[in-house]
């Protein structure tokens, strides 16, 4: 080894203790790295919580989890006075008030606050999914969604709320809902000021401001915000219905819509308004009602200026300046612009009518036209006119109504131009287009039917009267 040094020397190398020791340093942090790597397929977990005998695989998880019972958070931001358990959490935090992204993609010049993001991010490039589920083949990227994923078969959710005693598959999902109990909001928007839970939820807003929409459907082109968006809208196109509901035996595409279903049978409503006490079972409809009360309407139209009270509602909007139905029906080649129409059509067909009002027994085949419909036994009327002060049961009622005071009449006949308030009217005012053309045809046929016999009769007699 000596003399390896000393021919390096003598062709200019300069090795010195310092230079060797770092060598050692470096070679040390990756056999460290390989040792925990390892872990992964051996399955070994050495470190075991003396209160309630869970296993981790790392030291750092172990720590993690124990302070849930000594309620320790060492770490300090001294701007802001947070606390945290793990340094990486803390130094991540830290970086949201200095704007510091170190970490850059080499690919396409994406910088990230914490070097996790940048190796999450820079598999995107390489599309490789090493990380497969036994249960289902399901492969991922990282070996952490792998073990999220694993839980959606074992049940398994192992971190729970200490307020409110609610579990979760992991921990982030935790740290979200226990900031409701807070209503700690530290990821702000640099652009609108607007505030979020979780740093996912910042960074999928922002993408609203600048259009970034770098995930791809190969399929139909369509792009997309966030990599889950991007997967959840390729069932659409393969129909796969992987999440069961164990009670009534009904699937859904994706998670979260079997935990809104799954509430129809507990009867859970987590989300309750603070004006009105009325609560829900779906974020999105809480969101929406909310906005009731502020009149707020953050969503805005980049084509024409429209506001919207959710997200949800923009992007539905959006696609009208498109003019784009990528979805269609395959028994009759219907298309439509949102795969939820489609979804709605095809029970045309089925004649399936999977929402059955509690009271009555009569079923539907939408939600939505069910929550109307289950109005009509509480006599609630939710949406109220600020101008008039008249109540309706239905939002898209209470949306016709409102145009009644705005003059707005967004819906316009294709032959005579034409404005309508409500899609309803319009179609009913289409059909007088359709009676006038029959018309014209069953005055022709009378017409012919009429001077038809009188020349026949000429014809036999020969009558030559002019």
């Amino acid at each position: 080894m000596q003399e390896t040094f000393r021919n390096l020397a003598s062709v200019g190398k300069k090795w010195d203790n310092h230079d060797i020791g770092g060598q050692n340093k470096n070679w040390r942090r990756k056999r460290s790295s390989l040792r925990r790597h390892e872990k992964i397929h051996t399955g070994e977990k050495p470190y075991e919580c003396k209160e309630c005998g869970k296993a981790f695989r790392y030291y750092q998880n172990y720590r993690r989890h124990e302070s849930k019972f000594t309620g320790e958070k060492p770490y300090e931001c001294k701007e802001c006075g947070k606390t945290f358990i793990c340094y990486q959490s803390f130094r991540r935090h830290e970086r949201n008030h200095t704007g510091v992204k170190p970490y850059i993609c080499k690919e396409c010049g994406k910088t990230f606050s914490c070097l996790r993001y940048l190796r999450k991010h820079e598999r995107n490039h390489t599309g490789k999914k090493p990380y497969e589920c036994k249960q289902c083949n399901k492969a991922f990227r990282y070996p952490s969604d792998l073990q999220k994923h694993e839980r959606n078969h074992t049940g398994e959710k192992p971190f729970e709320c200490m307020e409110c005693g609610k579990a979760y598959r992991d921990y982030s999902s935790l740290q979200a809902h226990q900031r409701t109990h807070f209503g700690e909001k530290p990821y702000e928007c640099k652009e609108c000021g607007k505030a979020f839970s979780s740093h996912q939820c910042v960074q999928i807003h922002e993408r609203n401001h600048t259009g970034e929409k770098p995930y791809e459907c190969k399929i139909c082109s369509k792009t997309f915000g966030y990599p889950s968006s991007l997967r959840y809208h390729k069932r659409t196109h393969t129909g796969e219905k992987s999440y069961e509901c164990k009670e009534c035996g009904k699937a859904y595409r994706y998670l979260s819509s079997l935990r809104i279903h799954e509430r129809i049978h507990t009867g859970e409503k987590p989300y309750e308004c603070k004006e009105c006490g009325k609560a829900y079972r779906c974020y999105q409809s809480f969101q929406t009602h909310e906005s009731n009360h502020t009149g707020e309407k953050p969503y805005v139209c980049k084509k024409c200026s429209k506001a919207f009270t959710c997200l949800h509602y923009l992007r539905k909007h959006e696609i009208n300046h498109t003019g784009k139905k990528p979805y269609k029906c395959k028994k009759c080649n219907k298309a439509f612009r949102y795969p939820s129409d489609l979804q709605k059509h095809e029970r045309n067909h089925t004649g399936e009518k999977p929402f059955e009002c509690k009271e009555c027994g009569k079923a539907y085949k939408d939600q939505s036209s069910l929550q109307t419909h289950e109005k009509t036994h509480t006599g609630e009327k939710p949406y109220g006119c600020k101008e008039c002060g008249k109540a309706f049961r239905c939002y898209q009622s209470f949306q016709t109504h409102e145009r009644n005071h705005t003059g707005e009449k967004p819906y316009v006949c294709k032959k005579c131009s034409k404005a309508f308030t409500c899609l309803r009217y319009l179609r009913k005012h289409e059909r007088t287009h359709t009676e006038e053309n029959l018309m014209n045809v069953s005055n022709m046929e009378k017409s012919t039917f009429i001077t038809q016999p009188f020349e026949n009769v000429k014809m036999h007699t020969g009558g030559k009267p002019y």
